[in-house]
């Protein structure tokens, strides 16, 4: 294997994670044990995005493809995600409606389980 194949890998990992964090929490209410591996996740989503910090994940992919195709200088959403989904660049704003929008689905998400824990309670 190659360095831009491992980088790729990568990306799908990373790409997976996100699906997770955003949609984990449907997942949840059918298997309640992924609550565990969903909330973590979901918090790291969420600070991600409200502290526009950079996936870890972003900076081995760049290493990996240093050496063949070259990194990339911004995160991993506006490199990849965001390109497809808003036709312009991605704005501070935008980064933090989206973690605001992804606290918010998780909370009603949660709030749903919790109620659905103590009507069988």
């Amino acid at each position: 294997m190659t360095n831009p194949l491992f980088a790729d890998l990568i990306v799908i990992s990373h790409f997976g994670f996100i699906l997770f964090v955003i949609f984990g929490g449907f997942l949840a209410l059918k298997w309640r044990s992924l609550i565990w591996l969903h909330l973590p996740a979901a918090i790291w989503g969420v600070l991600i995005e409200i502290f526009g910090w950079v996936c870890p994940l972003t900076y081995y992919e760049n290493s990996l493809r240093s050496t063949g195709e070259g990194g990339y200088t911004s995160g991993f959403l506006e490199h990849y995600l965001i390109p497809m989904i808003y036709p312009s660049a991605l704005t501070r704003e935008i980064q933090i409606s989206l973690g605001i929008i992804l606290v918010l689905l998780n909370l009603l998400i949660y709030r749903r389980l919790y109620l659905k824990r103590n009507d069988s309670l």
